[in-house]
């Protein structure tokens, strides 16, 4: 496992919070259904970040807990909480494999991951967190990883800028991003869980340049510490060059969310 240092997502929080799209109504309903949840024991969110899918279950159990590994998730995880009056949420900075080797948290009905296991060492975290999910709860993998679909031209506008200004590699923390060559199904397949996959039908996103830029800037990799003050430079030419594919600014894409269960 890579360890990618503690500022992985430095200085991004309120541009997660602000401009990462919500997750479909259908998932949360998908899994408040498959797993029964009615406002009884506890759910677990790793890699929570601001708290955007943790706060959409808190009518649905009887407390959740987010964790991640940056403190300025979890702070506007806590401010956002706060500001909703999800009282039965607590917020908690920390590695998951860390976390896990307590001996002191509950058993969950039910655990989240949301486009965050390639983070995490994948299979000490679903070995600890066997013994810490109720018979007939389960982990729920999240992700819209589509490396099959051909971006959209727009898409691909947006990657080529990307790669002028910020380098050819990924970077990510204090090294640079290098993907899983392990499938997240490959790894529920191989833990003691049973493994279900499904996938969600697609819904359309409605981009605008500003949120194109502000989700750019959650990212670990588009972390706008990278460019400095080159910053508006940056974010003047993306502008130029998106309204020369749409003067309106507004950009559509197709999103299909994927769900890999492991099943107890």
């Amino acid at each position: 496992m890579i360890d990618y240092g503690q500022d992985l997502f430095k200085g991004s929080a309120g541009y997660y919070a602000k401009y990462r799209p919500l997750y479909p109504s259908g998932l949360v309903r998908f899994l408040v259904n498959r797993f029964g949840l009615d406002g009884e024991g506890e759910l677990l969110d790793l890699g929570c970040g601001t708290g955007q899918l943790a706060l959409r279950f808190a009518d649905w159990v009887q407390r959740v807990t987010g964790l991640d590994y940056e403190q300025e998730m979890i702070n506007e995880a806590a401010r956002i909480s706060k500001e909703m009056r999800a009282l039965n949420t607590e917020w908690v900075a920390g590695k998951a494999e860390e976390y896990l080797a307590l001996s002191t948290f509950p058993v969950y009905r039910l655990v989240t991951i949301a486009k965050a296991f390639h983070w995490m060492d994948r299979d000490l975290v679903l070995e600890l967190l066997y013994n810490r999910v109720a018979p007939g709860g389960g982990v729920a993998i999240v992700d819209q990883y589509k490396p099959d679909q051909a971006p959209l031209p727009w898409q691909n506008e947006v990657d080529r800028i990307v790669r002028k200004w910020y380098g050819e590699e990924r970077k990510a923390g204090n090294t640079t991003y290098s993907h899983p060559l392990k499938s997240h199904t490959d790894i529920v397949a191989g833990s003691s869980f049973r493994l279900e996959t499904h996938r969600l039908p697609m819904y359309e996103y409605q981009w605008t340049i500003e949120a194109i830029l502000g989700n750019l800037y959650s990212t670990s990799f588009g972390s706008k510490r990278f460019l400095g003050d080159r910053a508006p430079l940056f974010e003047s030419e993306l502008e130029e060059r998106l309204l020369l594919l749409d003067p309106k600014g507004v950009f559509t894409e197709g999103i299909h969310t994927n769900i890999i269960l492991a099943v107890k």
